[in-house]
């Protein structure tokens, strides 16, 4: 089983999207491993960001992230990366397919809703960033 990590980000926890997103996520039949919400400090939020330091818009993803609490939830399934990434729909709201949770609830490509792992191996380092290994259910269990 693979995990991911998904931020549900300030606008949309602002505009009470956070069940809705999980839940849309929950019934594509990812099952949810861990959830938590937060306020992420400008130190956290660097070091999630880090891979887009230098960039035009790294200071404005930073500056967004930290503006309000998120919602921080890990999800697991067979190939989970790539079908949240699916189910989440492209960066740009505009260019997201229909259906998509980016397209309903994102505004611009700063302010798309969430934030999905790219990648198992980036998804183990976002996991881990956010969440300590006991706090994230053992399905196995």
């Amino acid at each position: 089983m693979e995990r991911s990590l998904v931020l549900v980000k300030p606008l949309a926890t602002k505009r009470g999207l956070c069940g809705a997103i999980i839940g849309r996520l929950q019934t594509e039949g990812l099952q949810l491993v861990a959830i938590k919400m937060l306020h992420m400090d400008r130190a956290m939020a660097e070091r999630h960001y880090a891979v887009h330091k230098g960039k035009s818009f790294y200071k404005e993803l930073v500056d967004h992230i930290t503006s309000a609490p998120i919602v921080a939830a890990v999800f697991e399934g067979e190939n989970a990366v790539a079908r949240i990434r699916k189910i989440v729909g492209d960066t740009d709201p505009a260019k997201a397919a229909p259906g998509t949770i980016r397209r309903e609830f994102g505004l611009d490509v700063r302010r798309n809703s969430t934030h999905a792992s790219d990648s198992p191996e980036n998804a183990e380092k976002e996991i881990a960033l956010f969440f300590k290994d006991n706090e994230i259910f053992d399905r196995s269990e």
